[in-house]
């Protein structure tokens, strides 16, 4: 587009669609755009495809997040939390700038997390009128995950049977799965788990290579390209039904 096109949306009618990801390392047998590479698909699937595509104005995706956790692992590109913060609460300054109503942070790394809620709650302060929201994928499809997935708690977190098999439905080339191996930590303490869907009841921190060898956590060896498919299927319609939602408020 074009800044006369923009000028010329009528924004009490769109949600301005910013997909966050990351790069960052993804075990032996993912790349390091693979969160960048999911959300990416995820969100063109929502402005280019859906019932909603006219509502929704959809940013190219951020590729870079907030990994500090896993620089241990080389390659990873990281930005540190406050400059994260930062950045967040300058793009959605842009995006109040010209006139967007409605902003969806849509995200695909937990690392954002944090960072984003805080850039959240100053831009808020700022505008009032202002209505965004911040989601990460995995959270708002999770009932439709949990149908889906065959591992136990552990098996959905990082480079895991859910994002393996996401990558080999929309990128299988660059997936090395023969070189996929199940990783994670073993601690028999119910407070240490790690999984996607599991809520935990204390908030620590980590290294990522404290939590495994390999910077793996889950079960890749479970994914197939087939179950990528339901999986990215259940959750374009999950973030739909969000976004009709959201146009609401």
């Amino acid at each position: 587009m074009t800044w006369p096109e923009v000028k010329a949306l009528d924004f009490t009618r769109l949600v301005v669609l910013a997909p966050l990801g990351a790069f960052e390392q993804h075990g032996p047998h993912l790349p390091f755009t693979t969160d960048t590479d999911i959300v990416t698909a995820l969100a063109l699937a929502l402005a280019l495809e859906g019932k909603l595509s006219d509502r929704v104005l959809c940013l190219p995706a951020l590729w870079t997040g907030h990994s500090t956790h896993h620089l241990a692992f080389p390659g990873t590109l990281s930005i540190g939390q406050g400059h994260y913060v930062d950045l967040i609460r300058e793009l959605v300054r842009s995006c109040v700038n010209m006139g967007a109503r409605r902003v969806f942070l849509l995200n695909g790394h937990g690392g954002n997390d944090v960072p984003v809620r805080a850039a959240m709650r100053e831009v808020k302060s700022e505008s009032p009128d202002l209505q965004v929201v911040f989601a990460s994928y995995w959270m708002l499809a999770a009932q439709s995950i949990r149908e889906i997935r065959e591992s136990g708690l552990g098996g959905v977190s990082h480079a895991c049977e859910m994002e393996t098999s996401l990558m080999l439905h929309l990128h299988p080339e660059r997936v090395r799965l023969e070189l996929a191996r199940r990783d994670g930590p073993s601690h028999p303490s119910p407070y240490r788990k790690a999984d996607m869907q599991l809520a935990k009841p204390v908030y620590y921190v980590s290294e990522f290579d404290e939590l495994s060898a390999s910077g793996v956590i889950g079960h890749p060896d479970l994914a197939t390209a087939e179950k990528g498919a339901r999986f990215y299927e259940a959750i374009v319609t999950d973030l739909a039904k969000f976004l009709e939602d959201f146009l609401t408020w």
